[in-house]
């Protein structure tokens, strides 16, 4: 049929089978989905691929919860993993008007794909589908281009991922950070809360009076235009005043919301899911207070803008305690710094004598080995994510069901116990959004972990190397890949309270989240500076070949241009979706080489990816291509610093200089080089690179 739906019919014209009903990852125009109204429950309607080549059933699935009122949910197996608002009727609110629930027949509600404010027309060039990697997606054909545009997705933002900021908390993806506890609440655990896990949400300041005799009646506090949290029941009252009795006569309620398409919605126990909307399509939502908050937040809202002379001269003596108390930690800082190195060897030394040790370094946990074996499968072969110099990764699922990356320290490596401590100790401590983050670390006998967050996408080179999954990479997807890797840098060398060097910057140590979004893992062999230092000098050369620059390789000397060199490589990567060691067998040594001898040809287009290869983007990558050669210049004073390749990139410097030639583009071959084009020096317990 021209609607996409596939019929098989008698000789009679009778339909005895159709496609549409059942539905594999795929929502068509016309498509009609009958759910069992009578069934409080959650009901799957359409099931993700389990990979981009691989149609059988995933893991994220897209249904209808028919618990009062119906919501769209998308599921990651049985976890909520995005949800949008409740149905009012004619539309879901909060998302776009894009489906539509309509209830014909008693018991029987009808699921289908309607658009509102668009032609009928339009709506046969538009459909939905759920991503192997759990996106919800609205495409549409453009006939101009011939290809299939993404016009609307579930999750734009982080407030979009089911309960981002835990019970009683409430996401804004306009602010920094962007979750906050409700008023009248406090985080949990302020700890986790400041280092940016919000899971666990928040709890009461204060609790509820409800009818305590000779207490002051509890309160309530409006907020506007949210998309209101999760577990709603419906209470049938005729009026806003009633709903507002309802509630506040039930000591269980501790929100509710009454919308004339709706009726009244009360929620008891926790509030989980809430998010703030920028724009004008969310609902207002009550919740309760003890009065004592209330008061407070309603004093603090009346007062606010004006403050007294009283107040503006304690503001300065404020400010002049805080500027005095940060000349005291920078000395102090300055005098820690001198004792680091020798408190970080003792401390590893303490740590990995033990048989077992419940030792934290710092606000790290430490896992128990037994509850990683159990999440990993006693790390079964089919929980294997790759392998390292330094060992294994494998995915895990702890007993709270979070998804974990677990690295196992290999046995044989000669290296590794000090990269390991090293790993530990720097990463725990650093918080960006384009830094893999460290949960936690088990040390018990010889056995040695990291414990990650778990990136669904794997690595960059997996995508970006794997013709079967480079078209998920288009242009505007690697650009943000470059600038967040590049983002990443900058709070390393600059932004961090020390500054810290990689050391082996590579597509295989930048992992891909859920979104596609860039994390720099792997710190094995990072290195910390201090003071004015500003590079450094080393015996024992670590790294991967083709990443390295000349004088790291050849003299043993680093700074942060050896990591700008680095990136110029992976940029060329990026750009190009080869390997910088993949032309063994032709004229040129290596990518640079290759890259190096097209711009002195001006044929530089012919390295450019034809995935990528659209003129709407051709200066663009054309420019990163520059930058790339600026990176990888031979010698590091003509290098630019992380801080300059960020403006090249993002065209605040228009006028670019000219690169220079690149290290490493004369013919040399090497005999321990892999068959699979990968020649790490971690691989070895001791390796020296000698200029010949």
């Amino acid at each position: 049929m021209d609607t996409g739906n596939l019929l098989l019919s008698d000789g009679g014209g009778n339909m005895i089978w159709q496609s549409f009903d059942h539905p594999t990852d795929v929502f068509l125009p016309k498509m009609a989905f009958i759910i069992n109204g009578t069934v409080k429950e959650k009901q799957a309607l359409f099931r993700s691929w389990k990979s981009p080549v691989d149609p059988s059933g995933g893991k994220f699935t897209v249904g209808i919860d028919t618990r009062n009122p119906p919501q769209v949910f998308l599921w990651d197996d049985d976890r909520p993993y995005w949800r949008n608002g409740p149905w009012n009727g004619n539309l879901f609110v909060g998302v776009e008007s894009v489906l539509s629930i309509t209830t014909d027949k008693i018991g029987e509600v009808y699921f289908v794909f309607t658009l509102a404010n668009q032609s009928a027309q339009l709506l046969q060039f538009i459909h939905f589908v759920v991503n192997y990697n759990g996106s919800l997606v609205q495409r549409l054909w453009d006939k101009s281009s011939g290809k299939w545009e993404t016009v609307w997705y579930s999750q734009q933002s982080e407030c979009d991922f089911y309960g981002k900021c835990g019970p009683f908390g409430s996401c804004k993806a306009t602010n920094s950070p962007i979750c906050s506890c409700l008023r009248g609440f406090v985080p949990k655990n302020s700890t986790e809360w400041n280092k940016g896990n919000w899971t666990g949400g928040c709890v009461r300041k204060t609790l509820l009076q409800c009818d305590t005799v000779g207490v002051k009646a509890d309160g309530v506090l409006k907020m506007e235009n949210v998309k209101v949290p999760d577990n709603a029941q419906w209470v049938s009252v005729a009026s806003e005043d009633e709903c507002s009795s309802q509630c506040t006569g039930d000591c269980s309620c501790v929100a509710f919301g009454y919308y004339p398409s709706i009726g009244c919605m009360t929620w008891n126990g926790s509030l989980i899911d809430i998010e703030e909307y920028s724009d004008n399509r969310g609902l207002d939502l009550s919740i309760r207070l003890a009065s004592s908050d209330l008061g407070a937040s309603t004093q603090q809202q009346k007062h606010h803008s004006s403050l007294s002379w009283r107040s503006g001269r304690w503001i300065v003596i404020a400010v002049v305690l805080v500027l005095v108390s940060i000349t005291v930690v920078l000395f102090r800082i300055k005098w820690l710094r001198r004792k680091y190195g020798t408190r970080i060897k003792q401390q590893a030394k303490i740590m990995l004598k033990g048989d077992k040790t419940d030792i934290q370094i710092g606000d790290l946990p430490m896992f128990e080995l037994e509850k990683l074996v159990t999440a990993t499968n006693d790390f079964h072969e089919s929980n294997k994510l790759g392998r390292g110099g330094f060992g294994t990764v494998y995915k895990g699922k702890l007993e709270d069901g979070e998804e974990v990356a677990v690295k196992r320290l290999s046995k044989l490596s000669g290296q590794g116990l000090e990269e390991f401590m090293t790993e530990v100790l720097v990463i725990s401590k650093l918080q960006h959004r384009n830094l893999v983050r460290l949960l936690g670390c088990c040390v018990e006998g010889e056995e040695k972990l990291l414990v990650y967050e778990y990136m669904p996408n794997k690595s960059l080179d997996a995508l970006l190397f794997d013709r079967l999954y480079q078209e998920l990479l288009g242009w505007k997807t690697r650009f943000n890949i470059i600038q967040g890797i590049s983002r990443g840098l900058l709070y390393l060398h600059r932004d961090s309270r020390l500054k810290i060097i990689h050391r082996d910057l590579k597509a295989s140590n930048i992992l891909l989240d859920d979104k596609l979004n860039p994390k720099i893992s792997d710190f094995g062999m990072a290195k910390i500076f201090g003071g004015s230092e500003d590079q450094a000098d080393t015996n024992r050369v670590v790294g991967t070949y083709g990443y390295m620059s000349p004088e790291y390789a050849m003299e043993g000397r680093f700074s942060e241009k050896s990591d700008i060199y680095s990136f110029g490589v992976l940029l060329l990567e990026i750009v190009s979706g080869r390997r910088n060691n993949s032309f063994r067998n032709q004229e040129s040594l290596s990518l640079l080489g290759h890259a190096w001898k097209l711009w002195n040809e001006d044929d530089i287009l012919s390295l450019i990816d034809p995935f990528v290869l659209e003129s709407g983007f051709q200066a663009e990558i054309l420019r990163c291509i520059q930058v790339a050669l600026l990176c990888v210049q031979e010698l590091p004073e003509d290098r630019p610093n992380i801080s300059m390749v960020i403006s090249m990139i993002d065209s605040d410097i228009s006028v670019l200089p000219h690169p220079t030639q690149p290290g490493f583009i004369q013919r040399r071959y090497t005999q321990n080089q892999s068959e699979n084009g990968t020649s790490s020096v971690n691989r070895v317990s001791l390796s020296y690179l000698i200029g010949r």
